[in-house]
């Protein structure tokens, strides 16, 4: 049986990179794919992982990427739009050149490169649409107001998009993680505002700290894989524990009370100490 071949944007690191050495182990070819394929490691014990540049931001690069990848591996089986970064602040101190590359990365980038692929697909009268959505993509997180927004365009823009593609055999499938740690909170693009601080420093101190308990990338690895095989027209994958949990609650309660139980443990008061040394809290 020939192998299956998957695509992955977002590959240097994290989920994405977590994903392509899951898949290689499984016995698959990966195209993955990153802005800068410069010093990427990790991938050395993998043969059957081979490196692309691509710059989702960038159509001219995407256009170049895809017919190199399928130049490479002329049957793709399964697309994985997983690049993406988290835009955190008050809404206020943000630019607009600030909320467009965020669109630009987490929304629109993965529809083109979907775009892109599609002709692929409906020549083959088959394909998967994998997307790391986020939960983000169905709760809300304070700050974080620009980001849950682009994850939300995507589940919807994703869940409108199954019906076309449906009768090309063509499965789209949301992979939908909490909290993971990884690299993706060294990227988190953080704004400030004198007039916002003492809430939002408070709020991004909690936030970030939830991480250390969170689970890393392989458990998400294990989802995308999972939705790429189980033969299914099924969308959506809560991918972590805090995930399932999550939505479980919001599905329960109202959303007043949901929302008052999931800003609690990151408006918490937190403990400092100023240059003297003298302990405070904010």
């Amino acid at each position: 049986m020939a192998k299956k071949t998957i695509v992955i944007t977002g590959a240097s690191s994290g989920i994405g990179k977590a994903t392509a050495i899951y898949f290689a182990q499984k016995g698959w070819n990966v195209a993955a794919t990153m802005r800068n394929t410069d010093g990427i490691s990790g991938f050395a014990d993998y043969p059957s992982i081979v490196t692309f540049k691509l710059d989702v931001t960038n159509t001219e690069s995407i256009k170049n990427a895809v017919g190199q990848m399928l130049q490479k591996f002329p049957d793709v089986d399964v697309l994985y739009n997983n690049a993406g970064y988290a835009l955190a602040g008050a809404f206020e101190a943000t630019t607009d050149e600030q909320v467009r590359k965020q669109f630009e990365t987490n929304l629109f980038g993965a529809m083109n490169v979907t775009r892109a692929f599609l002709p692929h697909f409906r020549s083959k009268k088959k394909g998967i649409i994998l997307n790391t959505t986020s939960s983000g993509g169905i709760l809300t997180f304070p700050l974080y107001s620009i980001y849950n927004s682009t994850k939300w365009a995507l589940e919807g823009f994703m869940e409108a998009l199954q019906f076309e593609l449906k009768p090309f055999n063509i499965r789209i499938k949301n992979i939908e993680p909490g909290t993971v740690k990884s690299e993706f909170t060294e990227n988190i693009s953080f704004v400030s505002n004198p007039d916002y601080d003492n809430y939002a420093k408070k709020v991004q101190h909690n936030t970030l700290a939830s991480y250390k308990n969170a689970p890393t990338p392989d458990v998400v690895a294990k989802t995308a894989y999972k939705a790429a095989t189980d033969n299914t027209f099924k969308l959506r994958y809560p991918a972590t524990p805090q995930a399932k949990v999550a939505f479980f609650f919001r599905w329960l309660f109202p959303l007043r009370l949901f929302n008052k139980m999931a800003a609690a443990p990151v408006e918490k008061q937190i403990k400092t100490k100023d240059t003297a040394g003298i302990d405070s809290t904010i």
